[in-house]
């Protein structure tokens, strides 16, 4: 029994010395074009989630008017387009990102989803109110009002929708930087 409790007090010391020595002296990946950690993806993802679903907002206090989504597609050309792209391009700013930033106006995944359309707008609203660590993904929540983060929101989750001609206009527009 002795033996075995001196083995584990010895595990549980080496394995965080280990890690330290692997941190201040090894190769851990810390550029963007280095691989990820080993679950590193779930460790980050998992959380965040649950956080998400606990926070965020579960009503919708704007509708997606003509002018709701006119005023969110000025915001998010102002604000989001530089990473997230627009119908039009493909922002390459954003795939230099790590993570990558997603593009929140292109269709993806075996599903064929156009960006966030398939998650629910509270979700949406509590990224872009609180950002993401870690991302590149800043918080809004002191730069935009509550009814522009809505309105951006709101936008996003009709991105699969036709949108009013004004509005199609404005996210079709090449970027101009």
């Amino acid at each position: 029994m002795k033996s075995f409790l001196s083995g584990l007090i010895l595990g549980l010391l080496v394995l965080p010395l280990a890690a330290c020595f692997y941190l201040k002296f090894g190769n851990p990946p810390v550029a963007v074009a280095d691989k990820p950690f080993p679950f590193e993806k779930q460790i980050v993802h998992i959380p965040l989630h649950a956080r998400i679903a606990r926070q965020m907002p579960k009503t919708v206090p704007i509708q997606p008017t003509a002018d709701n989504l006119l005023a969110g597609a000025q915001l998010y050309s102002e604000n989001c387009a530089g990473c997230h792209g627009t119908y039009a391009s493909i922002s390459t700013f954003g795939q230099h990102l790590y993570p990558w930033a997603p593009q929140l106006l292109q269709v993806h995944g075996p599903h064929r989803v156009v960006g966030v359309s398939d998650d629910p707008v509270g979700a949406t609203y509590w990224k872009i109110a609180n950002g993401i660590r870690l991302t590149g993904m800043p918080s809004f929540d002191q730069m935009l009002s509550p009814t522009q983060m809505w309105q951006i929101s709101v936008l996003l989750a009709n991105a699969d929708k036709p949108m009013p001609q004004p509005v199609h206009d404005l996210l079709t527009k090449p970027m101009s930087f």
